[in-house]
């Protein structure tokens, strides 16, 4: 096992900065995910810690030591791509043995190893087939299993599910998952889908524009968004942020939204929206969190959608917009209609609305 501390590190392209001073501890036999759009820098920082690109600044340390100057074929690295560069012209025993004979892996040893992976990922029946005319499904298992077998310290995975269908990537979660359990590997795994970060990783590094967001447990990053964009990109939907006001009610404190309503402040938030120097707030909430009631915030429906065992609400009123996400057996909002719907204290979530960062979370 191995840590990975990524201190200061940064990485420029002539003027272009994709990665800006970021630092990150991710610990032995912890499994981080890098999540994020296009473009943010993800990528970059799995190929630094590869040893396929070198930083332009800060340095690298695998348990405390710093590899910037150790070749990749010598930092104990698996890596696996999105596109998954198999050896079409040899079978898939062969592909799967292929690392292990590289590093005089005795015969017997090499066996044992290749069918047992064989088995894990479910490539039994056609390890004597060509990996040529394969689906794109069984090559990408065929990838994760020829880095895996080598049972890396550090293993890396960059999008290696984008490629294939929905089906086969909920498959290849839990498979991912209880690999990594079983081998204990550090693994560092580069996604653009946050259900693949939610439901797979220890840890989350949210990642925008070359910049470290926030890192925290999949919970701590959904409940407490460090700014507007974690809070817009965490869930599905994203948290919903409208423009307030703060106000004075009676011995209470509350936030004015135009149109809508009003929402009063539990005592914390009250004491967070005080360091503001400006009446002005951004207001959040989550979807999943608010449900109809008899008062509360007012809204227009615009239209509804029916996703199985969910129905997920758009409203809008003026220039706000906002989703609400119900069970489907609840009573559904009217489409071209007014929906009132009430939001929990601990629901409510502050932000400045200069810097988009966070005022006071709700602990976990």
């Amino acid at each position: 096992m191995s840590e990975i501390a990524l201190e200061n590190l940064g990485k420029s392209f002539g003027d272009f900065t994709a990665l800006a001073d970021m630092n990150l501890t991710i610990a032995n036999g912890e499994f981080m995910a890098l999540l994020g759009p296009s473009g943010c820098g993800k990528s970059t920082t799995m190929n630094m810690i590869a040893g396929m690109l070198r930083p332009s600044s800060g340095t690298i340390k695998f348990n405390g030591l710093d590899v910037v100057d150790v070749p990749m074929a010598k930092r104990g690295v698996g890596f696996v791509f999105q596109n998954y560069a198999i050896f079409t012209h040899m079978s898939v025993r062969e592909n799967l043995a292929y690392g292990l004979r590289a590093q005089g892996v005795r015969a017997g040893e090499m066996t044992k190893r290749v069918q047992a992976f064989a088995e894990l990922l479910q490539l039994e029946p056609m390890l004597d087939r060509p990996a040529a005319g394969l689906s794109v499904n069984i090559l990408q298992r065929l990838a994760i299993g020829r880095s895996a077998i080598l049972e890396p310290a550090i293993f890396l995975l960059d999008e290696p599910l984008s490629n294939v269908d929905a089906a086969f990537r909920a498959v290849m979660r839990s498979e991912l998952k209880s690999l990594q359990g079983q081998f204990g590997q550090t693994m560092v795994y580069v996604t653009h889908d946050q259900l693949e970060a939610m439901t797979m990783a220890d840890r989350i590094a949210v990642m925008d524009h070359g910049k470290l967001l926030q890192v925290g447990t999949p919970l701590e990053i959904y409940n407490n968004p460090a700014d507007t964009f974690v809070a817009r990109f965490i869930g599905a939907p994203g948290m919903n942020i409208l423009n307030g006001r703060l106000t004075q009610q009676a011995d209470t404190v509350a936030v004015d939204l135009p149109g809508l309503g009003s929402v009063a402040l539990p005592p914390a938030l009250q004491a967070a929206a005080a360091r503001l120097t400006t009446p002005d707030v951004l207001v959040g909430f989550r979807p999943e969190q608010i449900n109809a009631a008899k008062a509360g915030l007012t809204m227009h429906v615009g239209f509804v959608e029916r996703i199985g065992a969910r129905t997920i609400v758009h409203m809008e009123q003026g220039a706000a917009s906002a989703k609400a996400v119900l069970l489907s057996e609840v009573e559904t909002p009217k489409a071209r209609k007014d929906w009132t719907f009430a939001v929990p204290d601990d629901a409510i979530r502050l932000l400045d609305p200069v810097t988009g960062q966070a005022l006071v979370g709700r602990p976990n």
